[in-house]
């Protein structure tokens, strides 16, 4: 085991290794989302897991590349493609007193890219809200 897996975040292992499962299994029940592409933020477990698991169809070359810890406070830094156009974010996640994430918050930029990524999360919504309402997911 290296340095950096000693320290890096569960939540980064699991999306790293694109463990939708495991994902899901580190979110808290109550957990609230807010998405850099939505007005209002969700709230709970299976729609912010539905939520997740279409981002990982939507980006491409998905990496992080920085990773901050303060406590029950981590920064996630990462990089993509949506459609094309390169994509900067951050993930902030809060954990709670049993080190579930409750509280999850996604900003990305440039515009443009920001743009793209809603236009594709929107054509994935159908799916997600499926999932969401019946628990389960391809």
């Amino acid at each position: 085991m290296t340095i950096l897996e000693v320290i890096m975040h569960p939540f980064r292992q699991a999306v790293e290794a694109r463990d939708s499962a495991a994902i899901e299994a580190l979110l808290a029940d109550d957990v609230v989302f807010t998405s850099p592409v939505a007005h209002k933020p969700y709230s709970g477990k299976p729609i912010t897991a539905a939520i997740l698991r279409a981002v990982m169809r939507v980006f491409e070359d998905f990496r992080y590349v920085r990773e901050f810890d303060a406590g029950s406070d981590h920064a996630l830094v990462f990089e993509a493609t949506v459609n094309g156009k390169k994509i900067t974010g951050c993930d902030f996640l809060h954990t709670d007193e049993n080190g579930r994430i409750d509280d999850l918050m996604v900003m990305v930029r440039p515009l443009s890219a920001a743009n793209a990524l809603a236009e594709a999360m929107a054509a994935q919504f159908p799916q997600i809200q499926s999932e969401a309402l019946s628990g389960r997911h391809s």
